[in-house]
């Protein structure tokens, strides 16, 4: 008599040796990839799946910022736009102070000193920034991103970006370009030279363009170049190129004795769009914020010394691990020895859908961060088991244009124990020596493991 009134389907868990006998004997089975929660959640993570306002507030945020337009409406100086007075410098990631600060971190500073006349020398700017002369805050608490060191003095121009839907504002810095540059901590000479010269053309001929085009719409941007092989953090190609084709018309207008300057400095550095990318990316999470019970990721970013993240029903506060070191491609002699642990906003681009979560966009990624192609489509894929939605206009044709992975749940984070992918730039540990090469980086699960027991125990 048999045992079993139909043949069985089976479903496998865990080590693939049962699976693979099972296959041999031709039974039908079902794999499942299970991974156990990250350590010590198993209480925090009942609590947080248990909160009855969970699954509706999670809808809300990440409708807000599914729904969210960016705009680039403007580019104006720092002491404008955010109201930045001098002896106030904005940085990258969770609140740092001078004796945390990293190599690049202080190299930038350092850069921001003399560039602002706070000082005459390298080490007058060190002696002032250790005594206290400057206040420093987050970027972050100021509706601003900035990559790297990420470091905004108030003469410093940005691009202003708007939420058409929500109406809120973000402003990102305008990019230097790669190598020596201040974000990346260096503060020589040519540095100084180049931002006193995006002060005094680059900034204000984009302003003037800007008004004559009218506003630009980043999202329609972004959706293009993704299908054009960027993935708008380590790769911006296409972006970059569609932007100028839009702006350039008008550069010509608003600046004719200056526009083929600009456009050669422009089109000549392939990362120029990613700036306002960051500040689409910023309006965009920002729209997501201060919705109570909601486990939706609202901001990654890293000062060269600590990785933090915030959290929608959290507020502004941070939660925060150690800052790895990226694994990655480097430059010339440089090495891991070189490297400075993971620095800057520009994860902000992961927190809204892009960048590492969207690398199956863009296999030529891999020849800049290290990998195969099949690892960077195994990546995005990932992704959409820590995620709470899919981008409507953010797709992926590898993939049948289905939407990037977009949403990052803490709660999701946690029960899986995966953890989010960031491409990223890699800075010189050493002040003052710029970009060393660029990779890989995992988050600390610390971070996401703090917000998550906050959302549990600390309503």
């Amino acid at each position: 008599m048999s045992l079993l009134p139909v043949d069985p389907h089976v479903v496998t868990v865990g080590a693939d040796l049962l699976g693979e006998a099972l296959d041999a004997q031709a039974v039908t089975r079902t794999a499942v990839d299970w991974r156990p929660p990250l350590p010590g959640t198993a209480a925090a993570l009942a609590a947080v799946l248990a909160d009855p306002r969970r699954t509706a507030a999670n809808e809300v945020a990440v409708g807000r910022l599914l729904s969210a337009r960016p705009q680039l409406v403007d580019v104006r100086p720092a002491a404008d736009a955010l109201g930045l007075g001098r002896g106030t410098f904005l940085h990258a990631g969770p609140p740092i102070t001078w004796e945390r600060a990293s190599g690049p971190m202080r190299g930038a500073l350092i850069g921001a000193m003399l560039l602002e006349g706070m000082a005459a020398t390298v080490e007058e700017a060190e002696r002032g920034l250790a005594a206290g002369e400057v206040t420093l805050d987050s970027c972050h608490h100021h509706r601003t991103v900035g990559p790297m060191a990420g470091v905004v003095s108030p003469s410093m121009w940005l691009f202003e970006v708007r939420d058409a839907e929500h109406g809120g504002t973000a402003y990102c810095s305008l990019n230097e370009g790669l190598g020596k540059v201040l974000r990346y901590g260096a503060y020589g000479p040519e540095v100084l030279d180049r931002l006193r010269w995006m002060g005094e053309v680059l900034g204000p001929a984009l302003r003037d363009a800007l008004r004559i085009s009218g506003p630009i719409d980043l999202r329609a941007l972004i959706a293009q170049a993704l299908q054009m092989g960027d993935e708008l953090h380590n790769r911006n190609r296409a972006a970059t190129s569609l932007f100028l084709r839009e702006l350039a018309p008008a550069l010509v207008e608003a600046a004719p004795a200056r526009a083929a300057e600009v456009l050669r400095f422009a089109g000549g550095n392939d990362h120029f769009f990613l700036n306002p990318a960051m500040a689409a990316g910023k309006v965009s999470t920002d729209a997501a914020r201060g919705v109570p019970g909601s486990s939706l990721v609202v901001a990654m970013a890293r000062n060269g010394t600590d990785f933090g993240v915030q959290v929608s029903g959290l507020g502004d506060r941070w939660f925060t691990g150690p800052a790895g070191v990226p694994d990655g491609l480097y430059l010339g002699a440089y090495g891991p020895a070189d490297a400075n642990p993971d620095i800057g906003d520009s994860t902000i681009t992961e927190t809204s859908g892009l960048g590492g979560f969207a690398m199956a966009a863009a296999p030529a990624i891999v020849r800049f961060v290290g990998g195969e192609v099949g690892d960077a489509v195994t990546a995005t894929r990932s992704m959409y088991e820590i995620t709470l939605a899919e981008h409507p206009a953010y797709q992926i044709p590898g993939l049948g244009f289905r939407g990037t992975p977009v949403g990052i749940d803490v709660a999701l984070v946690a029960r899986t124990g995966l953890l989010p992918v960031v491409n990223t730039g890699i800075a010189g540990k050493i002040p003052g020596t710029g970009q060393v090469g660029a990779g890989l980086v995992s988050p600390p699960a610390e971070a996401f493991i703090a917000a998550l027991n906050a959302l549990a125990f600390d309503k």
